[in-house]
């Protein structure tokens, strides 16, 4: 029999793994897939679960984590795993909806920060390092307040408190794309800017907005959860991560653990679902990673 080992070596060769084998825009491809899976999952969870285990049954209050009820029930008899679902799907949709606000705000402003002339530029730049320079949930909660909280309040928040840094960066790009060599041929082909804007930088700024969008949303799904545990958020009578999580907290010291850690670990796997897709589909677009 043939050894194996190599001649003069005291060690086996170990041959690589399957992932081993694969290049980093392949692992980033898979690991997006797997995040955007689960999410998928969460949402259809969510659909399939019976609306009907919302409902108060006192005969079944209190049971901790069994085989027919995963996460255990609440004080009022109603399934937690059923409310933690349906919280994380209203999470989802109040951050999907904040964040595409946000980047539309962060897109117009860059655009018209980086088009529209220097003045124009500064007074973008001052709002910029103003919103920076306040943290983001403290802003979040006094526009919710003022709004009068709900979904609307929390929607408006985030979406006002999150552009700063995609705008920033969108100013950024459209000013090296200006400078661009195929962009400066198009304008002395007579080209109009709307042609120009159209068909050469909206294109290129496509993949940022996208990786933008999908990180701004775990900021707001965590802000979302946030301002609803203060009682400025979401409506206590929606099964909402942030009303399930205070509402948790009164029960902890009575031994009902169940409560809070599991909504608690599928806030964080779903913020986390999306903070990994975001940077994978960043690897994934950039031009100078395409041959790692």
């Amino acid at each position: 029999m043939k050894a194996t080992t190599e001649p003069g070596a005291g060690t086996a060769v170990h041959k690589p793994g399957v992932l081993g084998r694969w290049n980093r825009r392949q692992r980033a491809l898979l690991s997006a897939g797997a995040a955007v899976g689960l999410l998928l999952l969460v949402w259809l969870g969510a659909g399939l679960m019976d609306s009907a285990q919302l409902n108060s049954r006192l005969e079944l209050r209190n049971l901790a984590p069994s085989v027919e009820h995963p996460f255990g029930t609440d004080w009022l008899g109603r399934d937690m795993l059923t409310r933690t679902l349906k919280g994380l799907t209203l999470s989802l949709k109040v951050g999907l909806a904040a964040g595409a606000a946000s980047v539309i705000i962060a897109t117009l402003l860059g655009l018209v920060a980086a088009t529209m002339g220097r003045t124009v530029d500064r007074i973008i730049i001052w709002l910029i390092d103003l919103f920076l320079s306040v943290p983001h949930l403290v802003t979040l909660i006094l526009i919710a307040f003022v709004l009068g909280g709900g979904a609307k309040g929390v929607i408006v928040g985030v979406a006002l408190t999150h552009w700063p840094s995609l705008s920033r960066l969108i100013r950024t790009e459209v000013l090296q794309l200006r400078s661009a060599e195929f962009v400066q041929v198009s304008r002395h082909l007579g080209r109009s800017r709307l042609w120009i804007g159209t068909r050469h930088i909206l294109p290129h700024l496509v993949p940022q907005l996208l990786v933008g969008l999908v990180l701004i949303i775990p900021h707001a799904i965590l802000h979302e959860a946030a301002v609803t545990f203060v009682g400025m958020g979401l409506s206590p009578h929606e099964p909402a991560i942030g009303i399930i999580l205070s509402e948790s907290m009164r029960y902890l010291s009575t031994g009902m653990w169940w409560l809070a850690l599991f909504p608690g670990l599928c806030l964080l796997v779903v913020v986390r679902c999306f903070d990994r897709l975001g940077d994978n589909l960043r690897v994934l677009i950039d031009p100078k990673r395409a041959h790692e």
